[in-house]
């Protein structure tokens, strides 16, 4: 059998015009099965082949997707070694990511790596040696983030709704971030979403949602979350009372505001997150933000940290007490003792 037909039914192998090319999407299911964690990988081996072996641009959504679909053999190979690895973990560690970034970066090379030397695209012995290198220090946990106020989340609200250009738009944007920024949801959460996990429980509508590590929750929704779906579902099905029970909850829009089929992406909600914030002057706000600024929130408004923990959907209220500690603590010291001086006396 030709070697290239081999790797393509066995392997995940496709040849391309110039080069073999490995289709991870295939692949790596079978070692990862979250897909938080299969799109966290992607997003590093993207970054990887950018830093070390040349490619351009970096990616993001369906050009991701596409080029993980085909990763071309020898460009990996040239960039496949453990002072390679070892160099870039440095580099991400200079740019300020944090721990448990850098291992997630790690573990993503080495997952490749092995994949590689498993299809004999690699040998074993440089495989090993790139799962001997170990991260550079980095500073623990994950990069700070923001943590925005209550008056900042209603102003991204807004904004959310005032970048539409159509009507379904801004019932779709309507949705994702009353979402986010009550129930805190992860964005892949939210992505992953069906009409069908919105149901009633004891008289009280809630939505099922699908965690990392496949876990499921119950999540009760609040009125205002109800409301925004409502108009929502007259926008996707205006000749039907309720869409179909594996549909997907948010949706893409085609130009003009016609509602697709597609589910609107993961990316696809960090988009709309970006612009809005990017809109009402708040600089760079990612989804993630919006869950710890829900955490942070509740904690200051005197929430017992079990409910908290049960809403964040942690294994255990131990995991939200270390969540919570890693937001910016009030440390007014400085603030009470320019009031113990009078330093805000005009006649200072």
């Amino acid at each position: 059998m030709n070697r290239s037909i081999q790797h393509n039914h066995e392997t995940g192998l496709v040849p391309g015009a110039q080069d073999f090319g490995i289709n991870l999407l295939l692949l790596l299911p079978g070692r990862v099965s979250s897909h938080h964690t299969q799109r966290a990988y992607y997003r590093w081996i993207d970054r990887y082949l950018v830093d070390m072996a040349g490619l351009r641009p970096t990616t993001s959504g369906d050009e991701r997707l596409s080029r993980m679909a085909s990763l071309p053999i020898q460009p990996l190979q040239r960039s496949m070694s453990a002072p390679q690895l070892r160099a870039w973990l440095g580099m991400l560690v200079e740019e300020g990511h944090g721990k448990q970034g850098v291992q997630q970066a790690r573990a993503a090379i080495v997952t490749l790596t092995s994949l590689l030397a498993e299809s004999e695209w690699l040998d074993e012995y440089t495989a090993a040696t790139m799962r001997n290198v170990r991260i550079p220090n980095a500073p623990d946990g994950q990069r700070q983030g923001r943590w925005l106020s209550p008056s900042q989340i209603r102003t991204l609200m807004n904004a959310a709704r005032a970048i539409a250009t159509s009507r379904n738009q801004e019932l779709r944007n309507h949705v994702v971030v009353t979402m986010l920024c009550t129930m805190a949801l992860r964005r892949d959460e939210l992505a992953s979403a069906k009409w069908g996990d919105l149901s009633l429980q004891n008289d009280r509508p809630v939505m099922r949602v699908r965690g990392k590590g496949r876990k499921l929750a119950i999540i009760d929704l609040p009125k205002p979350v109800l409301r925004a779906l409502d108009s929502w579902r007259v926008a996707v099905t205006p000749n039907a009372l309720h869409p179909p029970a594996e549909s997907p909850l948010v949706r893409r829009l085609w130009k003009g505001g016609r509602v697709s089929r597609n589910g609107l992406t993961p990316d696809g909600i960090w988009l709309v997150i970006n612009e809005a914030s990017t809109f009402a002057g708040l600089g760079h706000v990612a989804p993630h933000d919006l869950r710890r600024s829900v955490a942070g929130a509740l904690q200051e408004a005197g929430v017992p940290i079990d409910k908290i923990s049960q809403l964040l959907r942690h294994s255990n209220v131990a995991v939200t007490e270390r969540y919570l500690s890693k937001l910016p603590q009030r440390n007014e010291g400085a603030v009470i003792m320019s009031d113990v001086l009078g330093l805000d006396d005009d006649a200072w």
